[in-house]
């Protein structure tokens, strides 16, 4: 006997499958977390299998599963495009799109960079995901991700989309207030703030580890908090040249010594290469970080 398949059934399954949650799934969808779990559980009957392994941890796809979620997401990118085909390539904008971005680029480029975009697509929703952590396309985690790395396995689409500059600062305040930094080996009198060691997630990140330069003791693993220790006068640290104009009074040092340069990479899944909407905005936001990290750069 033939099963009948709903979309609305897939499309709860597939954000059970992104979300590994029930209530994330309903806050994504706008749907009671308890209609969720019944609208699974009558997909699990229906079908004659069982989806999920249900633990206090969340729900994780079992084989059948993750047979179901490719047909899945396949189905959906094609509604997505059949979607795109009615309204035509030129019009505006429309939607959410889901952005993952390592928090130094969440916090100082992506902002005004996406508030640019939606000023111009009225119609449009970003969602910028700021985590220090690699994200899982392939489980919809992201529409697409900025990274520090191209990634090197998995079906992909990688866009190098800008080099950056980093270099050692601190406050006007302590470095008036501290012995003065004239060589790398002045910092051995100094504080130094970085990320912590093992929660590193990619090596690009390792800066100290690369200079070489005495262990950090004040440490997170955000980037943000980090630039918020130099802000307080807390020691010197590493810091990306584009986030130094956001705010007053901090200085680059050591600068003929000490630079660094490392790229952002634009991270999509291989499938959504016909998705005309995602190529358009995936254009817009390439362009709009080349041309905020040269402007920003350009102040310090």
């Amino acid at each position: 006997m033939a099963v009948k398949l709903h979309w609305d059934d897939m499309r709860i399954f597939l954000a059970v499958a992104r979300t590994e949650s029930l209530s994330r799934a309903g806050a994504a969808l706008k749907v009671d977390p308890a209609t969720v779990g019944r609208r699974v559980a009558r997909l699990e009957e229906d079908l004659g299998a069982t989806l999920f392994a249900k633990s206090p941890q969340g729900y994780r796809l079992t084989e059948d599963g993750e047979r179901l979620q490719h047909h899945a997401a396949r189905a959906e990118q094609s509604l997505t495009m059949a979607v795109e085909d009615l309204r035509g390539q030129a019009g505006q904008l429309t939607g959410s799109i889901r952005i993952g971005a390592p928090d130094g680029s969440a916090n100082y480029l992506l902002p005004q960079v996406c508030a640019e975009i939606c000023d111009d697509n009225p119609g449009l929703e970003v969602q910028i995901v700021a985590l220090p952590r690699v994200f899982n396309l392939s489980k919809r985690e992201a529409d697409m991700a900025v990274t520090v790395s191209p990634p090197t396995a998995g079906r992909l689409l990688v866009q190098k989309v800008s080099d950056y500059r980093l270099h050692l600062a601190a406050s006007e305040s302590y470095l008036g207030t501290h012995p003065p930094i004239n060589a790398v080996a002045d910092l051995k009198n100094h504080r130094v703030i970085g990320y912590i060691s093992d929660m590193i997630f990619d090596k690009e990140l390792d800066y100290l580890g690369e200079l070489k330069t005495n262990t950090a003791t004040l440490t997170s693993n955000s980037f943000s908090v980090q630039f918020n220790f130099v802000r307080q006068g807390a020691g010197v640290a590493i810091v990306h040249d584009f986030a130094i104009p956001s705010t007053t009074g901090i200085r680059k040092i050591l600068t003929d010594q000490i630079s660094l340069t490392r790229s952002f990479y634009l991270v999509r899944h291989a499938d959504d290469r016909r998705v005309e909407r995602l190529n358009r905005f995936a254009d817009l936001l390439g362009q709009g970080i080349r041309r905020e990290v040269t402007r920003l750069e350009a102040l310090t």
